[in-house]
């Protein structure tokens, strides 16, 4: 393999879109296949996936632990993928291939076991996989650009996991189309680990006890105002999403069959525009392009009150494309400062640690994204398709657009707060 591969941005990005992609699918399908298809009732579903939800915010710091503290001449974080890939490939197929008549009761114990599982492992990957970031590329401009190159990676795998899961699981079958993205995940995700080379200095010296560990990581407070801020943000992310097909339904008033090309609007127009932010961000402080991405976000959401149409509703899109690609970039760049100060500070390489607790506290996004539409709901008098109110118009212009912009406003305060005085990086380009 090539020495320009080894570490390079598009080698480490291969592996988001190997991920994203059964990802994706599994987040858009598993409870409407278990439910719709399958015939398993809302109650006992929605227990499991609150188990799951429990299962998946309380795995997450041992697992980081675990991995700062491997050492092998293999690295700390490739012997955890390398025995993951497997693992998640089987599970995975194991979420959409049932074994027929299981009954009611034997399709719970399936659909939780295979919930559990599959988020032990994903776990695994995710954490693993998120802490060579600040480890394999340094300085700002560096880690911008791998960024903008992920997140690229990313929102191509979405489009591909979101438009083709339908063909397949239509024409193939749900256990097919699982088996596919296996196979596709497997070797992508293998290639990317043979991309990567661990730092031999990141794995030297003693470790952290799992208290202190903590302990350090709960004492940092750029580290927590950071992440509680992007919590903010992270939400207007899944209620945009979420919120989609009811805008188009009740403020832009286009049939069902539009939605696809108001989704596209703003997941297409990300690709080309992650690069547009790298630029900006290359030669910026990370705080203050990270600052500049979250008000650019504010002002993006805010003409999506004003669309009227399919057509406005594009144009729309397409400006909130360009905050969201600002906030997609920017974060990792300021959490891989912050885990630079941190090892000065301890001498202590923990970005499993603080990879794995990050994710924890950006999970409080779904509660707020629920709240929300709960409280919007209420006061419009918004229950359901059957029964959407006398103002279902105005109630989804505020989850839009109001709402999301009061969220990212938030989180911009926040970030005022964020000091990192020791942040002046070297390397800047021209």
């Amino acid at each position: 393999m090539g020495s320009r591969w080894i570490n390079s941005p598009a080698a480490y990005a291969l592996g988001m879109f190997a991920m994203m992609i059964p990802t994706q699918a599994f987040s858009s399908f598993y409870f409407y296949f278990y439910v719709d298809k399958l015939g398993l009732v809302v109650g006992l579903a929605t227990i499991a996936r609150t188990i799951f939800l429990v299962w998946d915010a309380v795995n997450q710091p041992m697992a980081g632990w675990l991995s700062d503290r491997t050492n092998t001449r293999f690295g700390r974080r490739r012997p955890w993928l390398l025995g993951a890939v497997p693992a998640y490939m089987l599970t995975f197929v194991m979420v959409f291939a049932v074994p027929p008549g299981l009954g009611e009761a034997g399709l719970f114990v399936w659909f939780l076991a295979a919930l559990i599982l599959i988020e032990a492992v994903a776990t695994i990957i995710w954490v693993n996989y998120g802490a060579l970031f600040p480890e394999l590329f340094r300085g700002g401009p560096q880690r911008a650009r791998a960024s903008a190159v992920q997140q690229g990676f990313q929102i191509a795998a979405i489009l591909i996991a979101t438009a083709g899961s339908p063909l397949l699981y239509t024409s193939l079958g749900y256990g097919n189309m699982a088996l596919i993205y296996a196979l596709v995940f497997g070797v992508l995700m293998l290639v990317c680990i043979a991309g990567i080379r661990e730092s031999e200095e990141a794995r030297r010296g003693s470790r952290l006890s799992l208290r202190e560990s903590f302990r350090t990581t709960l004492r940092n407070v750029p580290f927590w105002l950071h992440n509680i801020a992007n919590s903010f943000a992270q939400t207007v992310n899944g209620l945009i999403g979420l919120i989609v097909p009811f805008y188009a339904k009740y403020v832009l008033q286009i049939p069902e069959a539009q939605v696809s090309i108001l989704l596209a609007s703003i997941f297409v127009s990300v690709i080309p525009l992650v690069f547009v932010w790298y630029r900006i961000a290359r030669n910026m402080d990370p705080v203050k392009v990270w600052r500049l991405s979250l008000a650019a976000y504010a002002a993006s959401v805010l003409p999506l009150s004003l669309a009227h149409d399919l057509a406005t509703g594009i144009a729309a899109g397409v400006l909130v494309g360009f905050g969201l690609s600002g906030f997609l970039v920017t974060p990792p760049v300021v959490g891989s400062r912050i885990i630079d100060l941190d090892f000065e500070a301890t001498g202590q390489r923990r970005e499993g640690v603080y990879t794995a607790v990050s994710g924890f506290i950006t999970r409080a996004s779904g509660l707020i994204s629920a709240v929300a539409f709960w409280i919007v709901g209420i006061v419009f008098g918004y229950e359901s398709g059957d029964n959407p109110g006398p103002d279902p118009e105005t109630a989804f212009v505020w989850l839009s657009s109001y709402i999301p912009f009061i969220l990212l406003l938030v989180a911009f305060a926040i970030s005022l707060f964020v000091r990192l005085d020791k942040g002046k990086e070297e390397g800047r380009e021209a």
